[in-house]
């Protein structure tokens, strides 16, 4: 006998081991789930959470063991509660109505009487999932997966973007640097029994990687702060959008990038379509006179004019080549410096400045500011200004982009030509995102383009000067004066496009309002924008945000005040 059970142990183990494996694995149930590796967290300048990954839990039952033990129950021969009882213990904790628990069940079995799956609840947090623990049932299995949080809510949302409930990257920086944050999935996979209990050994697992953390430039405090700020500032002048970007001049990187209305990427369902992006990006506007400064470097540093270089300009003139300009304000023949045609923002009189440099000369210029050819950030569905070449100008668009009309710009664009006025000359790229840290621990810088020699670092200076008198003798000087700093600000009204795109919209306007300090060694600058303010149509509407935003900088950078008195400039000439 002894021999024989030798002889079926060889055949089974050895002669016919292959063949008896394969009937094993026929009748043994394969199993397995993903391993789900975490999204990458986005965080700010300092390290704060804006967007992370916390951990949700699906819940699935097991309807043919319920219905086992059920009957186990009935002959006597299992101690367990029966589905009964535990569907109303479900219910409780998860909140749902205990029919609907049961029906789940029911409806499982009568579409296949040996099912062993079906859904309970998908997305349950760890409260929920810690109680359907507790209650020990072996037919209730609940899986966890990472899910997107956005802890500080509507801050910075308009950057960050969203996900879908799939963790799809939607909208923003989570889309831009998908690539960054996407992690790498793993498997376990299993052998089970016909009792479902995972047959020992055969398990496998391929471990998941979590995505990289991406940092961005921007201060999560300050960019709160402006956020609430510009809120504040377009319901109180009935606008329909605004902005405020905060630049660092040193080092071109973007502090806040602040707008409103804003998304909140935890519910982006609730905000509007035209607010889930980002206007400050994928907006672009007639920038009006605050491109009298970038007229002024140019003149400056091409045509051999100073700010006390003068011209003679009247309130409205016709010019030789037929075009008619005209100012805000009606006034007889002034001899203004260059100076004065700032500070009174004078159309006529920058026009007649822009006649000492060529058409050509001037769009030369505008190419070096970065007009029209968008930012080094490349965010997501990121518009370029829109310059025509200078061949294309006609009599009036020759005049008409010397302050500011006749084409459009960005917000970022425009911050980074002003930029290279406050950096003495040298316009530096635009920088939202810091790096890019993955898992294993290198770190990605993006590539940025070179710095850009705009104008001399003499032009630069008179620019700043001409700015700096702009903000201390236009009609805003009281409004936006900051004790103990020097200040340059240049602001401008620019008219929009109807919705037909076939002339200018009456009554509607999109400002702004863009300057620097400490302006003799400028640190920061914000620029302010309001889209169809209504209670006051001008760029004085932006006024007091500018003067609250770049107070608020200067405190949360703890710059020292201006030490030298600003060199005053005459509005005419003697």
């Amino acid at each position: 006998m002894l021999a024989g059970f030798i002889v079926r142990l060889v055949d089974i183990q050895v002669v016919n081991a292959e063949e008896h494996i394969e009937d094993s694995m026929e009748n043994a149930l394969a199993g397995g789930q993903t391993l789900y590796g975490a999204r990458g967290s986005i965080v700010d300048a300092g390290g704060n959470l804006l967007a992370g990954s916390i951990l949700q839990y699906d819940c699935q039952l097991d309807p043919l063991l319920i219905t086992q033990i059920d009957a186990d129950i009935i002959d006597g021969t299992s101690t367990a509660d029966p589905w009964s009882t535990v569907s109303v213990q479900i219910a409780e904790i998860t909140g749902q109505k205990v029919e609907k628990v049961q029906q789940i069940v029911a409806d499982t079995l009568a579409e296949d009487p040996d099912s062993r799956f079906v859904y309970l609840d998908k997305g349950v947090d760890t409260e929920v999932y810690r109680g359907l623990a507790d209650l020990g049932a072996p037919y209730l299995v609940c899986l966890s997966h990472p899910a997107r949080s956005y802890p500080d809510g509507a801050v910075a949302g308009n950057l960050v973007g969203f996900v879908s409930s799939d963790g799809e990257a939607l909208a923003g920086l989570e889309v831009l640097e998908n690539d960054c944050l996407t992690p790498t999935n793993g498997k376990q996979s299993y052998q089970r029994g016909k009792d479902g209990v995972i047959i020992p050994g055969t398990e496998v697992r391929q471990e998941a990687a979590d995505g990289g953390t991406v940092q961005l430039t921007i201060d999560n405090d300050l960019q709160w702060y402006m956020q609430q700020l510009i809120a504040e500032q377009g319901q109180n002048m009935k606008a329909k959008s605004g902005s405020i970007m905060v630049y660092e001049v040193a080092t071109g990187k973007i502090r806040a990038a602040a707008e409103w209305p804003s998304v909140d990427p935890n519910e982006p369902g609730e905000a509007k379509v035209r607010d889930r992006a980002s206007r400050i990006f994928t907006n672009w506007f007639e920038p009006g006179s605050t491109f009298k400064a970038l007229t002024a470097a140019t003149v400056i540093d091409a045509g051999g004019q100073t700010p006390q270089s003068s011209i003679t300009a009247s309130g409205s003139e016709t010019f030789p080549n037929g075009a008619r300009v005209r100012d805000s304000f009606a006034h007889p023949a002034y001899n203004y410096t260059l100076a004065g045609v700032l500070i009174d923002s004078s159309n006529v009189g920058i026009s007649k400045f822009s006649e000492k440099v060529s058409a050509k000369t001037r769009y030369t210029y505008l190419k070096k500011f970065g007009i029209g050819d968008g930012s080094s950030v490349n965010f997501l569905g990121e518009q370029n200004g829109l310059i025509y070449p200078v061949e294309e100008w006609g009599a009036q668009t020759t005049y008409n982009t010397s302050y500011g009309q006749g084409l459009t710009t960005t917000l970022p664009e425009l911050v980074g030509a002003y930029g290279a006025i406050a950096n003495d000359g040298v316009r530096l790229p635009l920088q939202l995102v810091e790096s890019c840290t993955k898992a294993d621990g290198s770190v990605v810088k993006p590539e940025l383009p070179e710095p850009v020699k705009v104008v001399s670092a003499s032009t630069a200076e008179q620019v700043r000067e001409i700015i700096g008198n702009v903000a201390t003798q236009s009609t805003n000087a009281k409004r936006i004066k900051i004790e103990g700093y020097n200040i340059g600000v240049k602001t401008g009204t620019g008219e929009k496009i109807n919705d037909a795109g076939t002339g200018y919209k009456a009554g509607a306007y999109f400002t702004t309002m863009i300057g620097m300090a400490p302006l003799e060694d400028p640190q920061y600058i914000v620029a302010v924008t309001l889209d169809e303010p209504s209670r006051i149509k001008s760029s004085a509407a932006n006024a007091s945000a500018w003067q609250k935003a770049m107070t608020q900088v200067l405190k949360t950078y703890r710059v020292m005040p201006s030490t030298t008195d600003l060199v005053k400039l005459a509005k005419f000439a003697q």
